[in-house]
């Protein structure tokens, strides 16, 4: 059975006590927030059950870019301790924005977990729903995970500059407007405005009403009026990985093939002040 991409408040609450469900809480601060503390917000409240699905912690810690996804076995060390298990029907909720749950669905479903769902509306919907919260720690057993790494999924700078260059793949870019067309800075210092020459602007929030996708019409009238074919290969990126898996799930309830992840993103492009930049 395919496993749905969103389930709903009132699913989960039904299901909250069977063994076969696993909850993440993958909660994360957007940039300009970064002196929230996620995790002592996890412990003054989440959904029964759930664990804390730190994406800031699970990246690679020995690369200086952001949120850069992490060697296979670490990830699967990290899941293990964390009291994972990859058999399991995971569900991943954010704050309720869809901001960071993508992400979360995106990096288990690259490393090999097959039954993975986002609760629709997040923690806000949850409490919208007048579903309880749980404080503090959950105690949990160890987990069992085996990352196998999907490499189709991911590409990297050099492929990026080729699809820049030889026009070989869309590359969507999902940073506000302003952010790609260069009229403010970026949140990050030290990164230069403006975007990937050739990119394609789709804003993650023009794909999302109330913490989830918006219908599989309007997703297709978002990308059909940025200029998105779906008959090409597409690239994702955004500031830091995070809200390009916005776009990947997006691409993914409509079933468009060859749709991959740029991790490194303008972090990693902005940066650098020898590959080429719009506007010039």
């Amino acid at each position: 059975m395919t496993t749905a991409f969103f389930v709903a408040a009132d699913w989960l609450a039904e299901h909250i006590d069977d063994p076969e469900i696993q909850i993440l809480d993958a909660r994360m601060a957007p940039p300009g927030q970064e002196h929230r503390d996620m995790a002592g917000e996890y412990r003054a409240g989440h959904i029964p059950g759930a664990l804390f699905f730190d994406i800031e912690a699970l990246s690679d810690r020995a690369s200086p870019l952001p949120h850069m996804m992490p060697r296979p076995e670490a990830f699967a060390v990290a899941m293990r301790e964390l009291g994972v298990r990859q058999d399991k029907h995971l569900v991943i909720y954010d704050e309720g924005n869809l901001f960071s749950a993508p992400r979360a669905w995106w990096m288990l479903r690259t490393f090999g977990a097959e039954k993975v769902s986002i609760l629709a509306g997040g923690l806000a919907g949850w409490q919208r729903d007048e579903w309880l919260l749980r404080e503090g720690e959950e105690a949990h057993e160890g987990g069992e995970f085996e990352a196998k790494f999907t490499p189709q999924a991911m590409v990297r700078l050099t492929d990026v500059l080729l699809a820049s260059h030889e026009k070989t793949a869309q590359i969507v870019d999902a940073r506000p407007a302003a952010r790609f067309n260069a009229q403010v800075d970026e949140p990050r210092p030290g990164l230069r405005r403006g975007h990937i020459p050739g990119a394609l602007n789709v804003p993650w929030t023009e794909l999302v009403y109330e913490g989830e996708l918006k219908t599989t019409d309007e997703l297709n009238e978002v990308f059909f009026s940025h200029g998105v074919s779906f008959d090409r290969p597409i690239i994702a990126s955004c500031g830091s990985g995070v809200t390009a898996a916005v776009v990947v799930l997006a691409l993914a309830t409509l079933d468009v093939p060859d749709v991959t992840l740029y991790d490194g993103a303008w972090s990693e492009w902005g940066a650098r002040t020898d590959l080429p930049v719009e506007p010039a």
